[in-house]
């Protein structure tokens, strides 16, 4: 099994580029909650053992790493609100916190590593998306984790407050648990109204009153 590596670095590298930036989302596909991304420069000198796809760690070997990153590189998270992906769509809304993430970092980047097939419309450095870059790039992995981490530290805490969905383990993606209460608990105000269980609730909710 193949392993991230720096060698999509090392080319930005060599094409001149000085300060390069992994970017990563999470949270595209759950019914509640922002979607969160991370920027991370690594120090080529200072990178942790073991980073990875997020999807491929434990949550406690993503918590461990995360802690380690934050104490060895450039770390910036930034998201979009439920709201901001009603408004936009979930694809816009995603590279607004990505946009957000990048803008964030003490140190400006000069080249920024995204994850996926499509690169932020207002980013204004260069840029190179590559798909299932968490599983190719060392900074886009380490971005991975990041966004993942905190993203699941949210839904945890908003769990405390909204009992009941089991954010606390399914980080608002659409469980059997999460539809459940959703039909009887009802709509929160972090739930995507746009989303389609989300939606069609709502439109229940319409044709009974009217």
């Amino acid at each position: 099994m193949t392993k991230p590596d720096y060698s999509h670095e090392q080319t930005a590298l060599a094409e001149g580029h000085a300060c390069i930036a992994g970017v990563d989302e999470v949270g595209r596909g759950p019914l509640a909650g922002p979607v969160t991304a991370a920027a991370v420069i690594l120090d080529p000198d200072n990178i942790p053992d073991g980073l990875n796809d997020s999807k491929k760690l434990s949550a406690r070997r993503r918590d461990a790493l995360h802690d380690l990153l934050v104490g060895c590189a450039e770390v910036s998270v930034a998201h979009a609100t439920p709201e901001e992906i009603d408004e936009h769509n979930i694809l816009r809304a995603s590279h607004l916190a990505m946009e957000r993430a990048i803008a964030g970092l003490r140190v400006p980047p000069d080249m920024a590593l995204i994850d996926g097939n499509m690169i932020p419309n207002n980013l204004t450095l260069p840029a190179r998306a590559i798909v299932r870059g968490d599983a190719a790039s060392l900074s886009i992995a380490a971005a991975s984790i990041v966004a993942k981490t905190r993203r699941d530290r949210i839904m945890w805490d908003l769990a405390q407050q909204f009992p009941g969905y089991g954010w606390e383990t399914n980080a608002g993606y659409p469980t059997k648990i999460h539809l459940n209460a959703l039909q009887n608990l009802g709509i929160t105000p972090h739930h995507r109204r746009s989303f389609k269980p989300v939606h069609n609730i709502l439109y229940q909710e319409k044709s009974i009153t009217t």
